[in-house]
């Protein structure tokens, strides 16, 4: 018997965030070695933080834990734009780069919100 895949998947919010944390992950990568062992690798953490919560917590049993892990994944998102903001502030990231990364984190924001409030009340 084969296990069914995971549904967390099949979440609009999940594919978001894992869109984000792959895009940064490109732009990441070319970055010299101090500027990826400094700001890089906490930029990439936070972005992947975001899609890995979402998928933990859809694997909970229960809502509450569920919950938890959102709020974690919102966190993360939240850190993960504070990072985007320093590596712009710091001219590491273009704003051809950042028109990038906008509509995702704008179409994101509100979704992980939505999808938080949404946790318990799924028929």
């Amino acid at each position: 018997m084969s296990a069914a895949r995971p549904d967390f998947e099949n979440l609009d919010v999940y594919k978001l965030a894992e869109n984000l944390a792959n895009e940064i992950l490109y732009l990441v990568k070319e970055w010299d070695y101090f500027t990826k062992d400094t700001i890089g690798k906490q930029l990439v953490r936070s972005a992947d933080s975001i899609c890995v919560n979402i998928a933990e917590g859809r694997g909970r049993y229960n809502d509450a834990d569920n919950k938890r892990f959102v709020k974690i994944a919102r966190g993360s998102l939240y850190e993960t734009i504070s990072w985007l903001r320093l590596a712009y502030r710091r001219q590491l990231i273009t704003s051809e780069q950042v028109a990038r990364f906008k509509p995702i984190v704008d179409e994101l924001t509100p979704k992980l919100s939505a999808y938080l409030k949404s946790i318990g009340h799924r028929k």
